[in-house]
C-alpha cells in the first residue's frame, strides 16, 4: 500500500466522507491532486446528486485525467421516476478515466457487510459514519419527529457510529448535549464503534490501481 500514489488522481466524494479523507489527507496516506466534495445526504434528492456529482467530475477533469469517485453503487443513488438509471450510469455518460469506488454505500467503505453483522452481534443496527453525525441537518433534511419514529426504533441494537478517526471521542466531550438531543429525536442510543481505515484504504488502492 506504500507504494501507491494517488498525485496523478482527483477524487469526488460526497460530503459525508469528507473527514474520514482529509484525515486520510492529513497523514500523508491521500496525496491526491484535488478532493471534491458534493453536499452530504443527497441520497434523499437522486435529481440534486445527479447535478452535482456531475458538476464535481467535470471540475475534477480540470486538474487531473484519472478521477476516483467515492460514492456507493446500491444505495447512495435510487431514482424512483427510472430505476434502472444508477450512479455508474451517469459516471458513463460523463465518460472518461473515470472509477467509482467498490462498495454499496459509506458505511460498507468503512467496514464489510460480514464485520457490521459481526459487530452487531445478531441485533438490528442502524449504522452511521461519523458524517451522518456532523452533518446531520444535511442527511435528515426534512424529516420530522414522525418519520424519524418510523425509521428507527426498529433499530434494536441502537444506532453505531463507525469511526476510525477518533471522532466521536472529541464530539462527545465537546457536544454532549447536542448528541444526546440527536439520540433523543432518533428514539435509540448512538454509540462510538471504534475502527480503522484499513479497509477503506484499501479500497481507494483498488481503484487508484485500476486507473493506471
Amino acid at each position: 500500500m506504500s507504494d501507491i500514489t494517488f498525485e496523478d488522481i482527483a477524487i469526488v466524494s460526497c460530503g459525508t466522507l469528507s473527514l474520514e479523507l482529509n484525515h486520510l489527507k492529513k497523514e500523508g496516506f491521500l496525496n491526491a491532486k484535488q478532493l471534491y466534495f458534493t453536499t452530504p445526504g443527497l441520497h434523499e434528492v437522486p435529481r440534486e446528486l445527479e447535478q452535482q456529482l456531475t458538476d464535481r467530475i467535470q471540475k475534477a477533469k480540470e486538474k487531473a485525467d484519472k478521477i476516483l469517485v467515492v460514492y456507493g453503487g446500491k444505495f447512495c443513488y435510487v431514482n424512483t421516476n427510472d430505476p434502472t438509471r444508477t450512479i455508474d450510469t451517469i459516471i458513463s455518460e460523463i465518460g472518461g478515466n473515470i472509477a467509482r469506488i467498490n462498495a454499496t454505500h459509506c458505511m460498507d467503505m468503512l467496514a464489510s457487510e460480514s464485520e457490521r453483522k459481526e459487530m452487531a452481534g445478531g441485533e438490528k443496527v442502524l449504522w452511521m459514519t461519523p458524517g451522518w453525525i456532523k452533518f446531520r441537518h444535511h442527511v435528515y433534511k426534512g424529516w420530522d419527529k414522525g418519520l424519524a419514529n418510523e425509521n428507527f426504533p426498529k433499530h434494536t441494537g441502537g444506532a453505531m457510529v463507525l469511526d476510525g478517526i477518533g471522532f466521536m471521542d472529541q464530539y462527545m466531550a465537546e457536544h454532549a448535549e447536542e448528541l444526546l438531543e440527536y439520540s433523543d429525536w432518533m428514539g435509540i442510543p448512538i454509540q462510538p464503534c471504534p475502527i480503522t481505515l484499513d479497509r477503506f484504504k484499501s479500497l481507494l488502492t483498488e481503484q487508484a490501481d485500476n486507473l493506471r
